[in-house]
């Protein structure tokens, strides 16, 4: 998602979103979307769910809109609930806000936001003011503290209950700062994320009602019945299905959409966007969303970018799991790439080349939290990284970019900043990174390592069985970092709780050398703290070679390989050695440069 800009790698995202038809008779489909089957994969395993309905009265002119949302809340969880939290996400674009202040003190501020929000005007502000708000029928006091609503209840909602809120609202679009906001730096109108008051998630870790200050998101599952009354000159794409359109009172229409089991609901809107379509083979229909008045040749790159978009789709549906939506939409608006529930905002004053990069990114989180719905604001690797990672492979093979290790660049990035002094643990909450860069490299770069590097681990072909059982297990729920090392476990057969801990708990780092050389003997020494199993090539005097594989005694097991295995090499021990059948000419740990030891130097003899 996202676009950040990192000195060592230029690091982009991207995002899209629309409506559809059944081609044959015209009406609208609500295809059913999979529930997930809780029981199968994890027993003790239980998630909330709401259903929106929404009516939404936008002002075009003053970018004001009254709302009126009835949510229907499930507790699924074991515990009594005594209050509710609401995220009101537009008044982070407040002066004094919490984004504001953290935007000006912050050493690298985000070049998009600066001291931006500190000047804004009364009519340029965002916010939500929540007028009214009733529990099955009977008023209940809430406070606005920030980006949160805080509610007492005025009866505690019981495990297994049903109650329904009703709320009435008004709010203002921001002018755009970040993600979402109108009128942003390409003349997009409306660009309209998390954008409603939005229900927090609860699991079996409590409340996740985290302010908005920087970064991003999680959503409760459900059901969203949306009726957006607008301008009838205003083209709007986005989250789900559109059921029907009608006139609606002066100058306006209704649009009335349904989108099942997502856990967010976007759209945008501008008079002047071309709207078009391209299908998919056994597929989604393709929206794509932009403005005419862009320059010719960005309007042929949209062009060209829509089949090249169809074969991501395909591509990520083969690698990791099937698309289960019957639309996406691809939309410019936003100030970079977002992803959200079937469709992306992206800005569309791009290269080719970035067009389809971005687009890629934004598509894979559609996958890696958006199916896959981890917590973006404790564990933003998981959803940043592996969609670095997928769009990566997608784009080398797509693009035909040749690239023997199409995550290298990742590698680069996260080696800079373990040697920078300024890397934390990737547990680090994503607002609580010292500085934007190090949240940048952890997430994007060190989160696409983890699932590279897990490759080297385990293997290559049980790294791609693991992301396709992942897909299987977890989509449409809220998985956690372990879920996806206990799946690579039950794929591989190994013991991997040591690559978690090191890799993503903290802040060691690998770093192994070859020590000496004598004739056919070979040292080797650890002199990083953290693990691993190691591949290593041995060049003969006589021109021949050999690889060797020395499995990490602590994994249980070896992975996949046609290389001679030889005994495991036990963490506590600072060297080992072993004799080749040889005399050595040469030897090399690591040839692939899949292994992300921080220094190579020592890596070649």
């Amino acid at each position: 998602m996202k676009n950040f800009f990192i000195p060592v790698l230029c690091i982009a995202a991207f995002w899209s979103c629309s409506s559809s038809k059944d081609v044959a008779s015209n009406q609208p489909v609500t295809p059913s979307v999979p529930v997930p089957q809780i029981s199968k994969s994890a027993p003790s395993y239980w998630q909330q769910h709401v259903d929106y309905k929404m009516e939404i009265d936008m002002d075009v002119n003053t970018y004001q809109y009254k709302g009126k949302q009835t949510l229907v809340y499930t507790n699924n969880s074991p515990d009594v609930l005594n209050r509710v939290y609401y995220h009101l996400y537009f008044n982070a674009f407040q002066p004094g806000s919490e984004m504001d202040v953290r935007s000006r003190t912050i050493a690298d501020p985000d070049r998009r936001v600066k001291d931006r929000i500190s000047k804004l005007k009364p009519n340029e502000i965002g916010y939500i003011n929540v007028s009214s708000l009733k529990q099955n029928g009977v008023t209940i006091n809430h406070e606005t503290v920030g980006t949160v609503l805080e509610v007492d209840l005025a009866k505690p909602i019981q495990p297994g209950e049903s109650v329904t809120f009703d709320m009435t609202f008004d709010a203002q679009v921001p002018v755009q700062i970040r993600r979402s906001g109108r009128n942003n730096n390409e003349g997009v109108a409306l660009s309209m994320t998390q954008w409603y008051p939005k229900l927090a998630e609860y699991d079996f870790e409590g409340w996740h009602a985290d302010p908005y200050i920087a970064r991003e998101f999680h959503g409760v599952w459900g059901d969203f019945d949306v009726k957006l009354t607008i301008d009838k000159n205003y083209v709007v794409g986005g989250t789900g299905y559109l059921q029907n359109e009608t006139k609606s009172g002066g100058n306006k229409k209704t649009l009335h959409y349904k989108a099942p089991n997502v856990h967010d609901f976007t759209w945008a809107a501008d008079p002047d966007y071309i709207h078009d379509t391209a299908q998919v083979p056994n597929g989604p229909l393709l929206n794509f969303y932009y403005k005419r008045t862009l320059d010719k040749d960005k309007l042929e790159n949209w062009k060209k970018m829509q089949p090249k978009t169809v074969e991501l789709m395909q591509y990520f549906s083969e690698h990791v799991g099937k698309y289960p939506y019957k639309q996406y939409s691809v939309i410019q608006g936003g100030d970079g790439g977002m992803e959200y529930a079937m469709c992306t905002l992206i800005t569309g004053n791009r290269s080719y080349g970035s067009l389809v990069g971005v687009t890629a990114h934004e598509m894979a989180h559609t996958w890696f939290q958006f199916l896959l719905a981890s917590n973006e604001a404790k564990h933003e690797w998981m959803d940043e990284g592996f969609t670095s990672y997928i769009s990566d492979l997608a784009m080398n093979d797509i693009m035909n970019e040749g690239k023997a290790n199409p995550v290298s660049g990742a590698y680069r990035n996260y080696i800079y900043l373990a040697k920078s002094g300024k890397e934390q643990p990737l547990t680090t909450h994503a607002d609580r990174y010292e500085y934007n860069q190090a949240y940048s490299i952890s997430a994007y770069s060190k989160g696409a390592v983890f699932l590279a590097q897990l490759g080297y681990v385990i293997g290559e072909d049980n790294l791609k069985k693991t992301i396709k059982k992942y897909f299987t297990d977890f989509s449409f729920k809220h998985p956690k970092p372990l879920d996806i090392v206990r799946t690579a476990e039950k794929v591989s057969g190994l013991e991997l709780d040591w690559y978690l801990i090191d890799f993503a708990q903290t802040t060691n780092t690998i770093d192994y050398g070859v020590k000496e050389v004598d004739d056919n003997t070979i040292t080797l020494e650890r002199i990083g703290v953290m693990p691993m199993p190691l591949d290593v090539t041995v060049n003969y005097t006589d021109g021949t070679s050999e690889d060797f594989y020395i499995p990490l005694q602590m994994m249980r097991g070896e992975k996949p390989t046609s290389a001679t295995i030889i005994k495991d090499w036990a963490w506590a021990y600072p060297t080992y050695t072993f004799k080749a059948s040889k005399s050595v000419k040469t030897i090399e740990i690591d040839p692939s440069g899949y292994m992300a030891d921080i220094d190579k130097t020592n890596n070649k003899k």
